[in-house]
């Protein structure tokens, strides 16, 4: 007998007990290929299989599906029975974009009927706030500062210093000019790295000295006395004076005045005439308080320096160029303080930290000025044949058409007094 097979029972029901069996198998191997699709979807389209050969494939591997059942399995595959087709990557990314599509729809907002409609207020950042009111106190401060220096300058009244140099002083303009600028970059703040230190050179009677006492003049107006020393070598400190005791007695009244300077908030200014003939002792003690590492009060403090040092340099300077027209010019200024400092050097290492401002000689006409400003000083009338006359009385150094006077308006208090 031929051996039956094994999946085929009575012959009563052949169909119902074939098809349930192979119906369950495929049905478990859709689910395998089912996850196994899914598993491989990155994989590229192109190579893989379709779905129905893989299916082909392995329902020729069960062994409990013939050759005639193959050709039936085709039915399920039909669409008016069922299918189990799984989506392939593109339908996937298709059906991801649309529901990304529906869902960036905004919903319509509903507004009762009975209120207006408007869009929802939108938030403010409070950054934005922070950053106007710094901007608001950064510029206050730049203000309030500007106000400062405006006010520090008041206090010492520059602008009326100004005003009586050029009124009072003549034939040296760009003296004059220095000066000024020196103490309003100086005055203009409460905050320095060195004191300022002024040295005043020019041959005699170009009106150094009367410069000194306008200074002085000036500043005790605007403060008071105690905080403006003139210091007069001759007369502080003559030559038969103890040197160390014109030392102790120096130094004692600076460091009185730069200390209650300091608690007042107020510079002191100290106007030295005469230094050539200052001591060499002396002008050591006097450098010690120009140097920049000290306390901070002796940082804020002004110095005047006034002598005929490089008189006679800045004497053959003019003349040997009064032919060209340089001088009263910022360029014959700079050869000026090259030619004078040279000198300086030899004489005592003090000056390396001045600030030099040469005067130079005066023309005839401004001894002229002087004896018209002393005459009506003194109540005379301003005669001007009368000015000319006096003017003749004194010497001068004729060069071309140019005449500068040898002693300067030294002498001219000495003529109008002879009246």
């Amino acid at each position: 007998m031929e051996k039956s097979d094994p999946c085929v029972v009575a012959p009563s029901r052949p169909q119902k007990v074939c098809l349930v069996s192979p119906v369950q198998a495929v049905v478990r191997l859709r689910r395998k290929i089912r996850i196994l699709r899914k598993s491989r979807l990155h994989l590229d389209l192109t190579g893989e299989k379709s779905l129905e050969s893989e299916q082909i494939r392995l329902i020729q591997k069960h062994p409990c599906i013939n050759q005639k059942m193959l050709v039936d399995t085709e039915g399920f595959h039909k669409p008016q029975y069922f299918t189990f087709d799984t989506p392939t990557l593109e339908r996937v990314s298709m059906l991801n974009q649309r529901k990304k599509k529906k869902s960036r729809k905004s919903r319509a907002v509903l507004y009762p009927e009975n209120t207006k409609k408007h869009l929802p207020l939108e938030q403010k950042s409070k950054a934005k706030r922070c950053l106007l009111l710094l901007i608001a106190i950064i510029c206050f401060q730049i203000l309030n500062a500007i106000e400062n220096l405006d006010d520090n300058l008041q206090k010492y009244d520059l602008d009326g210093l100004e005003k009586t140099l050029q009124r009072e002083v003549f034939g040296q303009k760009i003296a004059m000019e220095i000066i000024m600028n020196l103490l309003k970059d100086y005055l203009a703040t409460h905050i320095h790295n060195k004191p300022l230190v002024m040295s005043v050179h020019g041959p005699s009677g170009v009106g150094k000295s009367y410069v000194g006492r306008l200074l002085a003049r000036h500043f005790r107006s605007v403060m008071d006395g105690e905080f403006v020393l003139q210091y007069f070598v001759m007369h502080h400190c003559p030559a038969n004076e103890n040197i160390i005791s014109c030392q102790l007695n120096l130094t004692s009244k600076i460091f009185t005045m730069v200390s209650q300077a300091e608690i007042e908030e107020k510079i002191p200014v100290f106007i030295f005439d005469e230094v050539e003939l200052m001591p060499p002792a002396l002008l050591d003690t006097l450098n010690g308080f120009f140097w920049s590492n000290q306390t901070n009060e002796f940082l804020n403090a002004i110095y005047v320096l006034i002598s005929n040092i490089g008189g006679n340099e800045i004497t053959k300077y003019v003349l040997h160029n009064a032919s060209v027209d340089i001088l009263n010019s910022h360029s014959m200024n700079g050869d000026l303080i090259g030619v004078i400092r040279s000198t300086l050097q030899q004489h005592h290492p003090l000056w390396n930290y001045t600030d030099i401002v040469p005067f130079i000689l005066l023309e005839r006409s401004h001894i002229m000025h002087c004896f018209l400003d002393e005459l009506m000083r003194e109540g005379f009338y301003p005669d001007n044949k009368h000015i000319e006359t006096l003017a003749g009385q004194i010497n001068y150094y004729t060069r071309e058409d140019r005449q500068y006077s040898t002693t300067g308006c030294k002498q001219v208090g000495a003529k109008v007094n002879l009246l």
